[in-house]
């Protein structure tokens, strides 16, 4: 299994697709780990190198106490970039994935070609105080699983893949209170609102009609808003739209990275 270490953490990633390819760096969103994607992979895989990432607390990678910002998880992707051997890509994130991707636009953007920011948003300061807040509390991931859960996924696609939701839910309510509190905590103290006009790639939003987490009106239209010359395309899906439309959001990503 491929490690790249930052800061002392080791962090799990995985490079797959056609050898010299133009790279998609793929992150996935909070609780969530680089598995979200596997349903795109299929669709880019001939024509793309696809650097998935888990991030610090998720999936493979190690878990540290404390929280987390923006600017550590970019570092963390730069990491494991550098240890890819990847030098430029364009980075395709999904909810905190797009978070971590305006960032890293805004600190490093000599590594990136463009942003495809995913059922995302600028500001969820609100939420992320209470939901991290009440997981230390509580001391365990259980209590918030199930409605976090149902946050991610439209009402149709749940009742029509019940293996799926249960499969989730499972996996979310036994991973790291210390990555997912740590990673809400950089949701929480997020601040690229302000600086996203002087954003000066190419961007392209992608929103989701059912999304209950981040919609469109009061989230990615901020993002589209304050980026000169931002796209947004708005699919029939919950926030987990690459995974309830897997084909139609590997197409965005090819129309999008050329």
């Amino acid at each position: 299994m491929p490690f790249a270490t930052h800061k002392g953490t080791r962090l799990y990633w995985r490079l797959q697709g056609l050898q010299g390819a133009p790279v998609i760096v793929l992150l996935h969103g909070i609780g969530a780990d680089q598995t979200l994607f596997d349903a795109i992979v299929p669709f880019l895989i001939d024509e793309y190198r696809l650097l998935r990432v888990d991030f610090r607390g998720h999936g493979a990678s190690d878990a540290t106490a404390g929280d987390y910002s923006l600017d550590l998880l970019v570092g963390d992707v730069l990491a494991v970039m550098d240890a890819a051997g990847v030098d430029k890509a364009t980075l395709c994130g999904v909810s905190l994935g797009g978070m971590v991707g305006m960032e890293a636009g805004l600190k490093a953007p000599d590594r990136f070609t463009g942003l495809i920011l995913a059922c995302t948003s600028p500001s969820l300061t609100d939420f992320w105080r209470g939901r991290v807040a009440a997981v230390r509390e509580a001391g365990g991931m259980s209590g918030i699983a199930a409605a976090a859960t149902g946050a991610v996924l439209s009402k149709d696609y749940a009742a029509a893949h019940p293996g799926f939701v249960d499969g989730a839910r499972y996996a979310l309510s036994h991973m790291s209170l210390d990555g997912y509190a740590g990673c809400g905590a950089a949701i929480r103290d997020m601040d690229v609102l302000d600086r996203l006009p002087g954003l000066d790639l190419p961007v392209l939003v992608l929103a989701g009609e059912q999304d209950l987490a981040t919609p469109f009106t009061g989230h990615g239209d901020r993002i589209v808003a304050a980026i000169p010359g931002a796209q947004s395309l708005i699919m029939q899906t919950g926030h987990w739209a690459c995974v309830e439309a897997p084909d139609q959001f590997a197409q965005a990503v090819r129309e999008f990275a050329g």
